[in-house]
């Protein structure tokens, strides 16, 4: 045990005052922030759905925690940024997580969420996904003219020896390669796979399944497919192309497309040589890659650099807009996505699959999908025109979510006391009544 007079003396006095620290301030909690975490869920109804579909093998008579208490306690720490399953054998003794789960009592302790990991298998992975299509389809209040769903694949490093682990030499280390679909903001599939396949593996049956759902709910919808040159795969522009589904998908350099694209990067060089600043130009070719039954539209963007350097772009497109909005303003928006997985990534530990099995990492994979559509409802709606409207999910959780507070609980109420001096105060009664009034 450490020394508590040590502890006293080791911070100094301002003045004349002596500073001393102990750790027996009672009940104070530094998540204060959890109760906007749970009137998000309470609102969106994600996390019961979830647990709704997923099975529970044990004896009723021996339960203490539901499948949904565990999928809220793992989930809510998540977005608080406790990413360990160690972290809950404290935690679970907080106030602010037993009132975020409507308990009076410990949560769940580390072994207990253990087991609910170790139990996930295929159908589990289905069935969670399945509840968050269903979730999108139901953020629209009306039908939306148009669906661009953003594919792109991500490195998550691993450093043991657990099952699918493989060495990329792209990444240059050992990893998984899951795949992300986003539509905007919004997260629709997160999906683990081994790193020794291609990068555009299964995600044409993935495609396939997620326009089937969206159709059925909004048959005039128009769907783009939208993803770098890592998905500029044959069968899925064909399959595109028969069902009536628009694509712009990035195309990699290769002397032919180079060749036909030259008249445009000679222009750009002369515009360059008059003004010697950076140019761009934008045209399109139409080009017939070895696989391809026959020519396809391409986009080119011809861009000479304020140092002269060559940079030329290009995308195969079935969509019909000019070559510069097609290119400026609907293709390099996938960008954003790539913001999207890194705050899901590095804000919500998705790349903490340290798990040995398989099925135990993909749950992982979906339990910080969870927390990040948590994350996303309460910008997008709580957080709509304030500062922190834009904010990534490492921001909001240190500006509004981690808030101390003193806890006072009795028989009739739970009191939460923060502090006066809390700077977003103001923001964080907006957000609560803007849920209440969803």
């Amino acid at each position: 045990m450490p020394n508590c007079t040590v502890q006293q003396e080791m911070f100094g006095s301002v003045g004349r005052r002596r500073i001393e620290v102990g750790f027996d301030g009672g009940d104070v909690t530094s998540d204060a922030g959890l109760l906007l975490i749970r009137k998000v869920d309470e609102q969106m109804g994600l996390l019961s759905r979830v647990a709704a579909v997923l099975p529970d093998p044990r004896d009723p008579d021996r339960i203490d925690h539901s499948i949904e208490d565990l999928m809220r306690q793992r989930v809510y720490g998540i977005a608080q940024g406790y990413e360990d399953l160690n972290d809950h054998d404290r935690l679970r003794h907080d106030l602010a997580l037993q009132t975020a789960l409507g308990k009076v009592t410990p949560g769940a302790s580390s072994p207990t969420l253990c087991r609910l990991e170790q139990r996930a298998d295929r159908a589990v992975a289905g069935a969670i996904h399945e509840v968050i299509i269903e979730r999108f389809i139901a953020s629209y209040a009306m039908p939306p003219a148009e669906l661009i769903l953003d594919f792109d694949a991500t490195d998550d490093p691993v450093h043991g020896n657990q099952e699918g682990r493989f060495f990329h030499g792209y990444y240059d280390h050992y990893c998984f390669l899951p795949l992300y679909v986003f539509c905007g903001e919004q997260l629709l599939v997160s999906y683990l796979r081994p790193a020794k396949i291609d990068g555009a593996k299964h995600a044409g049956a993935i495609l396939k399944l997620l326009v089937k759902q969206l159709r059925a709910a909004w048959p005039n919808a128009r769907i783009i497919f939208r993803g770098d040159s890592g998905f500029c795969r044959r069968r899925i522009l064909s399959w595109c192309e028969r069902n009536g589904v628009g694509y712009i998908v990035g195309l990699a350099r290769n002397p032919r497309i180079e060749y036909l694209a030259s008249w445009w990067m000679e222009s750009a060089m002369e515009a360059h040589a008059l003004t010697g600043k950076g140019v761009r130009c934008f045209g399109e070719v139409f080009y017939r890659a070895g696989t391809w039954r026959e020519p396809r539209r391409v986009i080119v963007k011809a861009e000479i650099t304020h140092t002269a350097k060559a940079n030329p772009r290009f995308a195969v497109t079935n969509l019909t807009d000019h070559p510069q909005s097609l290119y400026e303003e609907i293709y390099c928006a996938r960008g954003e996505m790539e913001n999207r997985i890194k705050e899901c990534q590095l804000g919500l530990f998705a790349d903490r699959t340290s798990c040995h099995r398989w099925w135990p990492n993909q749950f992982r994979l979906l339990i910080a999908s969870l927390g990040y559509i948590l994350m996303q409802q309460l910008r997008s709606i709580a957080l709509a025109g304030s500062e922190l409207a834009s904010a990534q999910a490492q921001t909001i959780r240190v500006k509004l979510l981690k808030v101390g507070a003193v806890i006072v609980r009795n028989t009739r109420r739970i009191r939460f006391f923060i502090a006066s001096a809390f700077p977003l105060r103001d923001l964080f009664l907006a957000a609560a009544m803007r849920l209440d009034a969803t």
